[in-house]
């Protein structure tokens, strides 16, 4: 088992690439020649509210990010929403129309009840609860299934600390490191142990990462392994370009405390109607709105696409000036200028 411990997941991502580049074998997968790190691997994250990598290597798209995480949290199962935004994502249906794994409807609805405040109410009433399992693996459903979208992130381990704080432990079978572990799962699984967290009315702990099967895909991203390795732990590279550390940015609670069934409300709202006006959440309104909005004008055919990063750059203004994903946003946009 290797355990790396991480303050957030912008200093994980070269520690990651370290580990594969120096500890890795190379092995064949159905998608091609992948590096894989024998056994286990646990990523701690002392600050998970910290979910956004900053390396403009990675080019981490921060509009999916968090309009998949928000999708999540509304339970959904529909392919249109989240291909909306990134295309690619309909070629994991096997009918067009849902996908299979979707984590927030496994979360909500495909076990017949919503596993999330039963959780909750477990943890708000004894906070030495130990017993309190999420589950997303079905297997009678997916053992044997040739699916395209068979769940990854199987189980998560909800537990509270001394002081009340809400430890979450994500246990995953199989992970890219790129565009999984370090990419979608460590927002949306972060952001769902805040919302847990909400729901308690307690703080949130540590977050554990714990995959069974690590591994990179080498045709695209072996060159990426090695750069990233060289800005791992002596380096100092991880302090010196996150804007965390700096200050610059903070990370921005999601909910008020016990105020979900706003937030529930006001999600499903934007998600089906895509409209805020008369909304109360300020994370809809002040984060998601916005960025959906950018990334839409971006993505629309109307105008030079110097024209259209510049409008959406005027969108992303409306944000809070401290705000993580503004900066991510911003920078996105900002590399894909044409000279």
């Amino acid at each position: 088992m290797h355990v790396l411990k991480v303050r957030n997941v912008h200093q994980a991502l070269p520690e990651v690439m370290y580990l594969l580049a120096t500890q890795g074998h190379n092995r064949f997968s159905r998608n091609g020649r992948v590096r894989k790190i024998p056994g286990p691997v646990t990523i701690e994250y002392a600050k998970p509210m910290e979910r956004v990598i900053f390396w403009p290597e990675r080019d981490a798209n921060p509009f999916f990010h968090v309009l998949e995480a928000l999708w999540m949290l509304a339970g959904r199962n529909d392919v249109e929403f989240v291909a909306s935004i990134v295309p690619m994502m309909a070629t994991f249906s096997d009918d067009g129309e849902i996908l299979n794994s979707a984590y927030g409807h496994r979360w909500r609805h495909h076990f017949g009840y919503d596993q999330l405040p039963k959780i909750a109410e477990a943890l708000a009433n004894d906070k030495d609860d130990r017993r309190q399992v999420l589950s997303m693996w079905d297997g009678t459903k997916d053992l044997g299934s040739k699916s395209k979208d068979l769940p990854c992130n199987t189980q998560a381990y909800f537990s509270r600390t001394d002081t009340g704080a809400l430890d979450m432990v994500v246990t995953n079978r199989s992970n890219d490191a790129v565009w999984g572990a370090l990419g979608a799962n460590a927002v949306h699984f972060s952001m769902l142990q805040e919302y847990v967290a909400a729901m308690i009315g307690c703080s949130v702990g540590k977050y554990w990462q714990v995959t069974n099967n690590l591994h990179l895909y080498l045709d695209k991203y072996e060159e990426f392994m090695y750069h990233m390795a060289d800005k791992a732990f002596p380096s100092g590279q991880h302090r010196d370009t996150c804007p965390y550390e700096s200050g610059e940015v903070r990370a921005l609670r999601l909910i008020p405390s016990r105020a979900v069934a706003k937030f529930d409300a006001d999600v499903a709202m934007f998600l089906d109607d895509g409209m805020t006006l008369g909304m109360n959440d300020w994370f809809v309104r002040k984060i998601a709105n916005p960025m959906k909005c950018a990334i839409m004008t971006y993505k629309s055919q109307e105008g030079s696409k110097n024209t259209r990063i510049n409008i959406a750059l005027s969108i992303l203004s409306n944000m809070p000036p401290e705000s993580d994903w503004r900066l991510a946003a911003e920078e996105w946009l900002q590399r894909r200028r044409e000279e």
